[in-house]
């Protein structure tokens, strides 16, 4: 057995929903194998793909499509088909799909925002989050020079993880890593968090379900419920919602930490 194959449950696990963003198609540092197998995992009645999916700013320079990048569109369009409800919400990477918003495929929808009902009945907006980054809205510009800088970091952190599988040594991310060492991206994040907490307050909702920053987490700002997916080019992380309406934060790291101490209790069994 596969350490791949020891982080997912020996038969597919009935969630409520799942939540991904920041996929990143169509680029080198897409973690798609990854994705895969972890959507393999899990039967969920809704998934939201909570934006950027598809990274349309970097297929404009050419195009980068392996395999293992239409397994995951594979994967989906599978789970669609055995009645899991898809629900693709529109990012900035990915933003020539907000001309066709409110179109309806089957059990697949493209939004550009929607407001999900947790089993324990809270109200949370589901949103990529690039509106409430000033950045993003008002110098495109420095946004794709950041894009290119965070890209070189994503080269570098590839490397490093190729050598570290070579000897053993489960995934690590090291532009997560210097994002939380530096203080401007401290700040960023926050003031991030801060700004899509007030529209949640003021849509009256409970909180808020988006990606866009990379920074995956659950936690209160203020009285909002704060929950980012995270994303599959870095940190592997997604958001399970179950039966009871408990929300878990999926990271790859932690599953194959779990995964490589199980392997030893067999081994020494």
């Amino acid at each position: 057995m596969t350490s791949a194959e020891l982080t997912q449950p020996s038969r597919k696990q009935r969630v409520r929903t799942l939540w991904i963003s920041d996929v990143h198609l169509g680029t080198r540092d897409c973690q798609a194998e990854h994705l895969s197998q972890f959507l393999k995992g899990y039967h969920a009645d809704k998934v939201y793909l909570v934006g950027d999916i598809i990274d349309g700013w970097k297929m404009r320079g050419g195009m980068y499509w392996p395999q293992a990048h239409t397994n995951v569109i594979r994967r989906l369009l599978t789970m669609a088909k055995r009645g899991t409800e898809v629900i693709y919400v529109t990012g900035n990477h990915d933003e020539f799909l907000r001309r066709y918003s409110k179109l309806i495929l089957g059990n697949i929808q493209l939004v550009d925002e929607a407001v999900h009902v947790t089993a324990d009945g809270r109200h949370l907006l589901v949103i990529h989050g690039d509106q409430f980054d000033v950045i993003t809205r008002y110098h495109r510009w420095l946004a794709f020079l950041g894009d290119s800088a965070y890209e070189f970091t994503l080269t570098l952190n590839r490397w490093l993880n190729h050598w570290r599988a070579r000897y053993g040594y489960g995934y690590w991310s090291l532009s997560a890593y210097l994002k939380h060492k530096v203080k401007t991206a401290v700040s960023f994040i926050s003031d991030f968090e801060e700004a899509i907490a007030h529209e949640v307050t003021k849509r009256e909702l409970h909180g808020v379900v988006c990606g866009h920053i990379h920074h995956a987490e659950i936690r209160k700002v203020g009285e909002v419920d704060y929950l980012n997916c995270g994303d599959w080019v870095e940190s592997c992380t997604a958001l399970i919602e179950h039966w009871d309406g408990h929300i878990e934060l999926y990271r790859l790291a932690d599953a194959q930490a779990r995964a490589a101490l199980l392997k030893a209790e067999m081994v020494t069994n």
